[in-house]
């Protein structure tokens, strides 16, 4: 198993810290390393067990509310250690749709902050994804219909690497210049400081799903001819230059996620081996998990999906990029997450769909894997015996 140096400069199993800070007296079975505590340069999570970033459609002007609060705040009470929000647009053109979440405005910080105190106050670790949706921008939400919005009062031009559209009826986006692409990191690093002013304490980098970073990563859709487009090098610089540009206003003491699809799930597209060479590089950029995903970046695309289909991924990713994983897709038992954990496969779990139907998911999860953990004082006459 690959070794990584922790904070203190000691070295220590992948994800592992040697000496790692515990939120309970109690002492966990040995199967339990789902609720093992994971520390991230200064950040402890209280276990392995993350809620995913999706979207909730429920905004305006890109204005988090009280829905926002509710839901986030519950996944905190209900034992996660970390907890994300829906992808965020860095500028309101890279929603997906109109009612997107976004902090591209100094006016977004206030709830947020709001909503990132409660989700600490009750000992989750509060995280933001940070997004830009690229040429699948424009849409309206997921039960209206998923379609394309037109450009008017309340659809947009897409943005791309390329002019070509993501598919049949979606808007043509305009090739980004230069110029757009410099505009853009700066985008990104003003978002990263404004996350850390509403008291974010883990940012990620969404470049996943066919949005706009992996739509530069990816050769199916990037089809540039100049620095930002071409080879490998030239694919994966945006990607580089916005975790950069992070970095740079993005304490040291904090740790840095990113999102990416593993793989394009099409032939001469984004693959397993370029994503092992991208994570090494992201590694010396200070980012310090690969969130691990697949597909999205074209609509031809054959996945092959199956419990825990991922977990490859995330696990040759960890193996040899030597970085820290993240593992998300049809995770549902508590045993299957424990043994990914356990296995050395990934170092957190990210939920999902299983978090929407249970937010309590990870203090029933201890009950089934036979650990002792705490549970909020309000609901105490509701803890299994």
């Amino acid at each position: 198993m690959a070794l990584l140096p922790d904070e203190a400069g000691r070295a220590s199993v992948c994800g592992m810290p040697s000496n790692p800070t515990t939120h309970s007296n109690t002492a966990l079975p040995a199967s339990a390393a789902l609720f093992d505590p994971l520390t991230l340069r200064s950040i402890t999570l209280r276990n392995r067990i993350a809620v995913s970033p999706m979207c909730m459609y429920s905004s305006r002007d890109g204005f988090a509310n009280d829905w926002h609060l509710v839901h986030l705040g519950s996944r905190a009470v209900g034992g996660a250690g970390l907890v994300f929000t829906e992808a965020t647009a860095v500028v309101p053109e890279g929603r997906i749709s109109p009612e997107d979440l976004g902090i591209w405005s100094d006016k977004h910080v206030a709830i947020l902050s709001r909503i990132t105190a409660f989700i600490a106050e009750h000992g989750a670790v509060p995280g933001i994804q940070l997004a830009h949706a690229g040429r699948k921008a424009s849409t309206t939400r997921p039960w209206d219909g998923h379609k394309p919005i037109a450009p008017g009062a309340v659809g947009w031009e897409p943005v791309g690497p390329s002019g070509d559209a993501f598919a049949e009826g979606h808007t043509p986006p305009h090739e980004m210049t230069a110029n757009d692409i410099v505009e853009l990191i700066g985008a990104f690093r003003k978002a990263a400081a404004r996350a850390l002013s509403a008291g974010f304490r883990v940012v990620e980098i969404h470049a996943a799903h066919g949005y706009l970073l992996n739509e530069f990563l990816s050769p199916l859709v990037n089809k540039r001819t100049d620095e930002w487009g071409g080879s490998f090098e030239n694919r994966a610089r945006l990607t580089l230059a916005v975790t950069d540009a992070i970095r740079e206003v993005w304490p040291l003491e904090l740790p840095l996620f990113i999102r990416i699809s593993a793989t394009d799930w099409a032939e001469g597209g984004w693959d397993v081996d370029q994503s092992v060479q991208l994570g090494a590089l992201l590694r010396e950029a200070g980012v310090d998990l690969i969130d691990c995903s697949s597909g999205g970046a074209v609509a031809w695309q054959q996945i092959v999906a199956g419990p825990g289909y991922q977990v490859p991924f995330a696990e040759r990713i960890r193996r040899e990029a030597n970085i820290r994983t993240g593992v998300v897709g049809l995770i549902t038992q508590p045993q299957q997450a424990d043994a990914i954990i356990r296995g050395g496969q990934a170092d957190i779990v990210l939920l999902a769909r299983e978090a929407l139907r249970d937010p309590y998911w990870p203090l029933h999860a201890a009950k089934a894997l036979g650990a002792d953990v705490p549970w909020p004082a309000q609901y105490l006459r509701g803890k299994p015996l």
